[in-house]
């Protein structure tokens, strides 16, 4: 396995508690599910900072093939990284809406991993950081816990793959609440016809794609 170190796009310092975090998904869930004398994910830290609001925050997507290929998306919020696991991958055609479930929250520290989760453990396959970045809210006077909280936000991507305006919606297809929809915005950006996934399979930090992970 190779980890990668992720730089930080972020300045030291300016950190404070986001009343939002007392709400956000502890990371009992994610720690429960996984063997860490085994894995070779980050444990993370139990007390990470959040960051002020008003400061663009981190994204990262993974590409994970696990039992079935899929991508997942990664916010940062409230000194962790909330989770959608998105099985098409996300889309530069706004006329594409992408099913994205919410799944555990994640350690900040996991915006770094790239490598191999072995069998027999939670989501084991291999993993590459597909794309990275920041991204801050684009809604109108509220945060991006806020509108997460709303079941409806809108955010500004700035990434090496991945630029310019997405929503993020809850849905109830499928019956399930946890169900959301990731949406491309009509912008200089969006790209009508365009596959990104296929395009650009490659990770941002090894240049490798997800099989050729050990």
């Amino acid at each position: 396995m190779i980890a990668h170190p992720l730089r930080s796009p972020f300045p030291k310092g300016n950190h404070k508690v986001c009343p939002y975090r007392e709400n956000t998904m502890s990371l009992e869930k994610y720690h429960s599910k996984r063997d860490f004398t085994r894995t070779p994910e980050p444990a993370g830290e139990k007390d990470s900072p959040a960051r002020e609001g008003d400061l663009p925050h981190r994204f990262v997507i993974q590409k994970h093939h696990a039992r079935t290929l899929h991508y997942d998306l990664r916010l940062e919020e409230g000194g962790v990284l909330k989770s959608w696991a998105v099985p098409k991958g996300p889309s530069l055609d706004p006329a594409d809406k992408r099913l994205a479930v919410e799944v555990e929250d994640h350690p900040l520290e996991y915006g770094d991993f790239e490598g191999s989760i072995p069998d027999g453990e939670y989501g084991a396959g291999r993993v590459i950081v597909w794309d990275r970045g920041t991204f801050e809210a684009a809604g109108e006077g509220e945060t991006f816990a806020e509108m997460l909280e709303r079941g409806a936000a809108k955010i500004r991507f700035n990434g090496e793959k991945l630029r310019g305006g997405f929503a993020l919606v809850r849905t109830r297809w499928g019956g399930k609440a946890n169900n959301w929809l990731l949406i491309k915005e009509k912008d200089g950006h969006a790209r009508t016809g365009y596959d990104v996934t296929a395009e650009e399979p490659l990770s941002v930090l090894s240049g490798r794609d997800v099989d050729e992970v050990e």
